[in-house]
């Protein structure tokens, strides 16, 4: 009867440890199954791994006014890819001084003023369209060097998507909806 005994136990003994063995290799390969096949959703459905794509378009620069140098660039940026990107800086070899990003504020009354921004985020999948009540570029053009119809040469910087290059065209002020 004690060798009965030893050999159940023995048995006993067995089974639990391939139980608790079995056990403790199902938890992990369930749940990274799981997570396997989420993360496979989510690549499929195009949202992981998919970097910023930005397109700039529709390049309008105001044809400054009698007596002032200071004017306003306009572009529309799209960003088609799955990660948002941000414009940090634009330049222009046909602009006098710098240019600066600028997003336009309200004032009490009827007043508005310029603040300048260090940089404009374009979300994944949205667009941006500068215009004189959101964000736009403060230019300086020397006096009379521009007419309408021109095409001045911008270089749009990205953090992630580098450099954009494109003309603007230059309009009268009035001419162009927004």
């Amino acid at each position: 009867m004690n060798g009965l005994l030893t050999h159940l136990s023995a048995q006993f003994t067995d089974r639990r440890w391939l139980t608790d063995t079995l056990l403790a290799v199902l938890v992990p390969v369930a749940a990274s199954s799981l997570a396997l096949a989420g993360l496979t959703t989510w690549v499929g459905a195009g949202n992981a791994g998919s970097p910023a794509r930005i397109r700039v378009s529709e390049g309008r620069v105001l044809l400054p006014t009698a007596g002032s140098s200071e004017t306003a660039a306009f572009f529309r940026i799209t960003n088609e890819g799955g990660s948002a990107d941000r414009l940090v800086g634009v330049t222009s070899p046909d602009a006098h001084g710098g240019i600066t990003l600028a997003r336009h504020r309200m004032g009490s009354g009827a007043t508005a003023y310029r603040s300048p921004v260090d940089s404009i985020e374009i979300q994944a999948g949205k667009s941006v369209a500068m215009s004189p009540r959101g964000v736009d570029l403060t230019v300086t053009a020397a006096d009379g060097e521009w007419r309408a119809g021109d095409l001045v040469s911008f270089t749009l910087t990205f953090s992630r998507s580098g450099r954009v290059k494109l003309p603007a065209v230059v309009v009268r002020p009035g001419t162009i909806a927004f």
